[in-house]
């Protein structure tokens, strides 16, 4: 039997016993007389005495928020910045990531220290979960939409470098989501919240039951979960591509238009009005009079909320095998049904669609009934540039996502003594799989296309004549069944994990015990995306990707040890070393090894002071290694544009370059014939998966300080603390493709054989594709504090007052390209969009929570305050942000406080976000701020 058939069914329950922060286990755990797993090391210790910074996000947080995903109450960490959210609504839009992991639509990651998802490591129980997909390529993260959330006790966030703990990915930190170990009878809520609009409607339904006896514990529970959609068309700021605007008139509306943009015979033409149930003639088209008279406003037609539904269950179970043997099982199964869309297909064809397949080669012949030229035009004739025409006929382009997550898990563990110290095993195994399918209804076969405006002799069967010409309505349903098909893709994740553990302690010393901790795991992963056959082929008509498929194992070794220097003594209470290593050898690259060291002095009971270095690791994932050439659309100024005032015409050194590179030489151009003068256009970059990458390495150094004094609680507070950290990271060998703008710069200014080779053009100048193959690139260098404060007043009357603070101060992000780019650093704080994608980074973020609890009643209120950011147009400024949320309860004394009725309204102010004039999506950043409006909801739960 394999290995592998062996770890089907295998996990540890792990006995991580989740520790709140340093600054709350002052008071909370002031009684804890056991050594425990805290998060941050494997060797048991006091939780009062947590070396890391760590945030707990606990039941009670999570249900005040009044939201549905638990990776939407994460992002509210100030230290937490976007990743993809159910605010995401990519698919089809710009195309897949310049990463090459491919489109997670319908997806929820969380993001540390704006490192990106990929770069924060992912656990549940301190286990490795497997990587999500959404059947658009192969991501490198886990998607939190694959946790059923009845099944959460609480998630805590390691805010460290922890690569020698727990391994590769755990650059910016770790988010371990710890799962209900034990319950003693029922637990159900329902909730129904709903936006002041009248859309966006969520429905969320959980339950979970426990049985205890002497020797087994059962703890089961189910989940389902559904979000409505909101759309752009609903909304003020997202009615049209420029904010401020529901028309064209503000600009960026598209060329490809309902009624077609005909660029034929050395005219740019459109039709005066549809032509429907004859064909076209040469009287029934006027010129084309640009984007602010005659485009497409595509922006009313996508989702500000993705529509989506989630259903799963769980069971943990636990036996007590003799006194010192424990087996655990966990059972996670999670289904995600989503949807996304974009606005009807522009179907682009011609030399200069720039579409890199088929349909730039097609030939509308003369013997199609619907061609009114007088003549076959084609590329070989040079008679026609490019036809576009939005194919509304088709209906809005929509992404159906269907997905399956199972894990399967088990563990022995359990102690034995040696001498007079406790010594501490486990064995653990997991196996997930995660299983994913999109339908995308929409898109075009360009063969069949091909075929149906080709020659009439030619269209048999099933085939029919196709009018391109006619405008809107003019394409029958015989035309679209022809040429149109349901896109089918397919991905696939699969993770195979085995650890075995070993803790205790070695000796005493003056100070205390020395403990150590050691480990060896065997992680096996592999993924595959197929798209449909058609696109494979290249044949699609929409964002094109390719097939890919990749594994990788890694074995590794790692142990720590904690040494007590000196304890009691004036000025040192204690004072405590630690160190952690672990050394891995991957099946794709090779051996890599990584060490923290880290020290902890308590110069007085109230105060901990603490300091650490950390190397960590991010080693390269499947889709960064195996994945096909995919597109991405960047939206960038061409240096070869003879606009007026564009480099083309005032710099000889471009203009030669371009020239060379493909761009006319307007001085040898006929009559009549068009110079190049497109300023901004979406140009597509095509990046593509490497066997050569090597893994990301970061160096974190942090220091942190928590206050907790006695004489508060002695006099006025249950618990009261403050706590501040301070991190400074710098990663290396950070993995991307190379910035389109860099590309054009390197090939057009600096005349770079290498950049000009990777830029292909068409035959009227214009850019059809940029290749970008993965490289171990830049670096980044980022700093900032992390700050709390927790106040819990002593009871007053029959309740307590409280104060929760949490604040992320950035100091600095900066991204360093490579030497040989010869490219400035980009400076991230302050600013919108830095690193080409939807993403503030902002200098201070804060959430605060008042409140007054007693067990009848209670009511908070939450502030987030998000300071202003600049974008890089140099123009706009995206302003401070305050937004409010309130929430009230009561559980009636008379059911003995079982049932609890909670209300809540979520941006009661009412707050709009910040117009953004450069993001992608619905003109706001998605990744940082609310959707417009009032968000309320009504939640009832009951306990048994």
């Amino acid at each position: 039997m394999s290995l592998k058939s062996l770890l089907l069914g295998g996990v540890v329950l792990s006995t991580l016993i989740f520790a709140e922060n340093a600054a709350n286990a002052q008071t909370a755990a002031a009684d804890e007389s056991e050594a425990i797993i805290v998060t941050g090391s494997r060797i048991r210790q006091d939780p009062l005495n947590q070396r890391s910074p760590v945030v707990t996000v606990d039941e009670t947080a999570i249900d005040r928020t009044g939201l549905t995903s638990i990776a939407d109450v994460l992002q509210r960490i100030p230290s937490a910045a976007g990743g993809l959210n159910t605010k995401t609504n990519n698919a089809g839009n710009i195309g897949g990531p310049p990463d090459g992991t491919g489109v997670s639509s319908g997806s929820a990651e969380i993001d540390l220290r704006y490192l990106g998802a990929k770069r924060t490591l992912v656990l549940v129980d301190g286990m490795r979960y497997v990587n999500g997909s959404a059947a658009g390529g192969i991501p490198a993260s886990v998607d939190l939409n694959s946790i059923p959330q009845s099944m959460i006790e609480r998630v805590e966030v390691l805010q460290s470098g922890a690569s020698p703990l727990y391994g590769s990915d755990a650059i910016a930190g770790v988010v371990n989501i710890i799962t209900k170990q034990s319950q003693q009878g029922l637990d159900l809520s329902g909730q129904f919240g709903t936006f002041r609009h009248g859309d966006g409607h969520t429905y969320d339904f959980n339950a979970s039951y426990g049985i205890q006896s002497d020797v087994v514990s059962i703890v089961f529970g189910g989940n389902y979960v559904k979000q409505e959609g909101v759309s752009t068309a609903n909304r003020a700021i997202s009615q049209a591509p420029t904010p401020g605007f529901s028309n064209c008139l503000g600009g960026g509306c598209s060329s490809a238009i309902p009624n077609g943009r005909y660029d034929v015979q050395g005219e740019s033409l459109t039709l005066i009005s549809p032509v429907i149930g004859r064909a076209p003639t040469l009287a029934d088209y006027r010129d084309y009079a640009g984007g602010t008279v005659d485009g497409f406003n595509f922006a009313p037609y996508n989702y500000l909320l993705t529509p989506s539904e989630r259903y799963g269950g769980f069971v943990n179970f636990k036996a007590e095998l003799s006194d010192n043997v424990n087996f655990r099982t966990r059972v996670v199964y999670q289904h995600r049904g989503s949807t996304t869309q974009a606005a009807f297909l522009p179907l682009f064809i011609g030399p200069d669609a720039g579409n890199g397949n088929l349909l730039d080669t097609i030939s509308i012949d003369v013997t199609n009934p619907y061609n009114p030229f007088g003549e076959t035009l084609s590329p070989e004739n040079g008679n026609y540039s490019t036809i576009r025409r939005r194919f509304v006929e088709g209906g809005p382009r929509t992404f159906t996502q269907s997905v399956d997550t199972l894990t399967v898990a088990s563990t022995l563990d359990g102690s034995f003594d040696m001498g007079d110290h406790k010594w501490y095993w486990d064995v653990n195994g997991i196996y997930g799989i995660n299983d994913a399918h999109q339908i995308f209804t929409g898109n075009l076969n360009a063969a069949r296309l091909a075929q149906a405006l080709g020659p009439v002799a030619d269209c048999t069967g099933a085939c029919v004549p196709f009018n391109i010409f006619g405008g809107v309505g003019s394409i029958t349903q015989p035309m679209l069944d022809y040429v149109t098909f349901d896109e089918k893709d397919k991905s696939k994740q699969q993770l195979w994990d085995f650890t075995a553990n070993l803790s205790g302690d070695l000796f005493d010393l003056p100070a205390g015990a020395v403990g150590v901790a050691i480990g060896y795991e065997h992680r096996s992963q592999r993924a595959s995306y197929d798209p449909d056959p058609v696109i494979t082929a290249g044949l699609g008509a929409d964002v094109p990707t390719s097939p890919s498929f990749g594994s990788f194992n890694v074995d590794e070794f790692y142990g720590e040890i904690r040494v007590p220097i000196l304890s009691d003594t004036p000025f040192f209470q204690k004072l405590e070393l630690d160190g952690a290593a672990r050394h891995s050898n991957y099946s794709s690259f090779g051996s890599n090894t990584t060490y923290t060291l880290s020290a902890l002095w308590k110069p007085a009971s109230d105060l901990l002071l603490r300091g650490g270095y950390a190397e960590s690791l991010r080693a390269p994932s499947i889709g960064e290694l195996y994945a096909g050439p995919s597109r991405t659309d960047a939206t960038e100024t061409d240096p070869c544009t003879s606009a007026a005032g564009g480099l083309f015409t005032t710099n000889a050194t471009v203009r030669a370059n371009c020239i060379a590179n493909g761009v006319p030489d307007p001085s040898n151009l006929a009559p009549g014939q068009n110079i190049y003068a497109e300023e901004v256009s979406q140009i597509g970059v095509f990046s593509k998966g490497s066997t050569t990458l090597k893994p990301e390495t970061a160096k974190t150094w942090t220091a942190g300080a928590v206050y907790s004094p006695a004489w508060a609680r002695e006099n006025f507070a249950s618990a009261f603390s403050l706590e501040l950290n301070y991190y400074n990271i710098e990663l290396k060998n950070a993995i991307a493709s190379v910035p389109a703008l860099f590309t054009l710069q390197r090939c057009y200014l600096n005349s770079d054989p290498l950049s000009c080779a990777s830029i292909t053009r068409t035959p009227s100048g214009s850019i059809a594709s940029i290749s970008g193959v993965l490289q171990n690139l830049s670096a980044i260098k980022t700093s900032g504090l992390d700050g709390t404060l927790i106040y819990r007043s002593k009871p007053i009357g029959d309740g307590t007052f409280g104060i929760n603070l949490n604040a992320a101060y950035l100091i600095k992000y900066d991204i360093l390209p490579p030497a040989d780019l010869n490219a400035p650093t980009q400076k991230c704080v302050k600013t919108e969009r830095c690193t080409g994608t939807d993403q503030a980074y902002p200098r201070l973020k804060l959430t605060g929570t008042v409140d007054w609890s007693t067990e009848a009643y209670g009511i908070s209120f939450t502030g987030r305050y998000i300071s202003k950011v600049d974008e890089l147009d140099g123009v706009h400024a995206m302003g401070n942000v305050f937004y409010g949320d309130m929430q009230a309860y009561v559980a009636p004394g008379w059911m003995d406080n079982r049932a609890r009725l909670t209300i809540g309204v979520n941006n009661i102010f009412n707050k709009a976000p910040p117009p953004c004039f450069t993001c992608d999506g619905a003109n706001f950043d998605t990744t940082t701020y609310d959707v417009p409006g009032q968000f309320g909801y009504v939640r009832l739960t009951y306990k048994m």
